[in-house]
């Protein structure tokens, strides 16, 4: 009876000591995470306080994160001092069509590698990932030569095409694609449905997830695209609004209070695009194997 009390006692205080290590652990992640939020938040939250302030006082030290009085006006100042309305425009006719085009040749591409067989496809694939390893800083003076060559300088045509492939959008669809179930489509080639068919009616459907992710992916690339767009745009009347965030940088001197409100202003449809597709973003990212599994 002793024995069995003693027993009793050292796996009730084993438990405890397991307990209180496993609060402890969690107090600590938590208190990690809390640091890496605030650190991350913290930039945005200081261009939001200096969009408010007043001339000369975005570096006042110490630094007031509270602006009194707040210039609201700073919002209608950076619309209005610049064509900011057609900046936007050219951003969202840009970022769209490259979300289309790469939607679809990614598509494409996936469905070939991951649903087709013929020889040399896993080389084949194999060599397209390998175009991710080179930076994209690399290939900008022979895509310039080519876009200068066709004539396209200044045009929304060079904004858009040589975006409108990726490598990392038909890796995300492959593995996306590979999970569905094959019994589908043989069902589907059965009924007399073509190679095409089965692509457009089945897989597309099928792969909402993916696509929203990867369009989302792609909307916020192209929407925050800076040197690209400054290399072959010299009209500002077809600048993205990234590149027309420049044009407050003065010779002599900078307004960063109105720099940082034209900044949030083109944060807001980025913020917009987000939101409406955040329900199928995470589902998107974790069945396409991206998700750490």
């Amino acid at each position: 009876m002793t024995r069995e009390i003693r027993t009793a006692g050292v796996v009730v205080t084993s438990a405890a000591r397991r307990a209180a290590k496993e609060r402890l652990g969690n107090a600590a992640v938590f208190v990690l995470l809390s640091i890496i939020s605030v650190a991350t938040v913290l930039p945005f939250l200081w261009t939001i306080s200096s969009a408010l302030k007043g001339p000369g006082q975005v570096f006042d030290y110490p630094p007031r994160w509270i602006p009194s009085p707040a210039h609201w006006e700073n919002f209608a100042t950076a619309w209005n001092r610049v064509p900011f309305g057609r900046f936007l425009l050219n951003s969202t006719f840009v970022a769209c069509s490259v979300v289309f085009l790469r939607l679809l040749t990614s598509s494409l591409a996936a469905y070939a590698f991951a649903r087709m067989r013929f020889p040399g496809r896993d080389a084949m694939f194999l060599l397209y990932l390998g175009t991710l390893m080179i930076p994209g800083q690399v290939t900008i003076i022979p895509r310039f030569i080519l876009v200068r060559y066709l004539h396209w300088l200044d045009t929304y045509t060079a904004m858009i095409l040589p975006g409108a492939f990726s490598a990392f959008g038909t890796f995300l669809l492959r593995q996306f694609f590979l999970t569905l179930p094959y019994e589908l489509e043989d069902a589907a080639r059965i009924d007399g449905c073509s190679r095409l068919g089965v692509y457009w009616h089945i897989i597309l459907p099928l792969s909402r997830p993916a696509l929203v992710a990867l369009g989302i992916f792609t909307f916020e690339g192209e929407w925050n695209a800076f040197l690209w767009p400054l290399i072959v745009a010299n009209n500002p009347m077809k600048m993205p609004v990234q590149v027309g965030l420049a044009f407050f940088r003065g010779m002599y001197s900078t307004e960063w209070e109105i720099m940082l409100a034209g900044t949030l202003i083109a944060l807001v449809p980025t913020l917009v695009v987000f939101a409406a597709g955040q329900r199928y973003f995470t589902k998107g990212i974790a069945l396409s194997g991206l998700g750490g599994r």
